[in-house]
């Protein structure tokens, strides 16, 4: 019986965690490091043409380095299409603001079989001074409005650190490579029917560089038009048939 038992269990999920990275060499090393390696198998550093030592400090703490090219998409694609071995994928930032240790509450409803995508609110978690700004907050809960009242599911944040399911994930027909990534993932999940699921994170102050996003002004309009473009596109694009999970 106990033979039979064990024939019969579930093959563990293999979890690999995709960083996309741009010029994060003051903190990617420290955030490879911080991963919980008796769940993550697998960490692919995905990266968007950093200048600096980013790559090789990525190395050197034990990551596996794909040079993406330019764009912020297009990096968490690539790195997501090189985790061939892996079950679910994990993105999370380069600059040291995630959590690592929530990893293991954000994978485990999709290793029970209950949700499809869990994404991380900011939101509603424990954010630390000065780690995220007003506007950043205001637009997550804007786009979780916007996408409810399209397609009945709520998000109150559009952030980085998720996890989903890599077929999963392949199957959404991701287009969107730059900034309107994360946008673009819980658009596509929520009209495909997913069962979707978002838990609060804690967040801290990034370990070091600059935001790319909110650091600069020139940054934050750059991003945030390309999040408005991202959402009207997917909004007026015809639902895909036999789109679903």
């Amino acid at each position: 019986m106990a033979a039979d038992a064990q024939m019969q269990a579930p093959r563990a999920s293999a979890v690999a965690v995709v960083i996309p990275t741009l010029n994060e060499e003051d903190s990617i090393g420290a955030v490879v490091a911080s991963l919980p390696r008796d769940i993550v198998a697998q960490v692919i550093v995905a990266d968007g043409g950093s200048v600096d030592g980013t790559a090789e400090r990525a190395r050197q703490a034990g990551a596996f380095v794909v040079a993406a090219g330019k764009g912020y998409g297009r990096a968490c694609l690539m790195g997501a299409q090189a985790a061939e071995t892996a079950d679910i994928i994990v993105f999370i930032d380069g600059d040291g603001a995630d959590d690592p240790a929530a990893i293991a509450s954000i994978v485990a409803p999709i290793q029970a079989g209950e949700r499809d995508f869990v994404i991380g609110s900011r939101a509603r978690g424990r954010r630390e001074l000065g780690s995220i700004s007003a506007h950043q907050i205001l637009a997550g809960q804007v786009a979780g409005w916007l996408i409810q009242l399209l397609y009945g599911v709520r998000y109150t944040d559009m952030c980085a650190f998720r996890a989903i399911r890599r077929d999963t994930l392949l199957a959404l027909g991701m287009r969107e490579l730059t900034y309107g990534w994360n946008l673009e993932m819980q658009m596509r999940a929520a009209r495909a029917g997913l069962r979707v699921l978002e838990v609060p994170v804690a967040y801290r102050r990034r370990i070091g560089g600059e935001s790319k996003v909110a650091g600069s002004l020139r940054g934050t309009i750059v991003a945030g038009f390309r999040i408005i473009t991202t959402f009207a596109r997917i909004a007026l694009e015809p639902m895909r048939k036999g789109a679903a999970r």
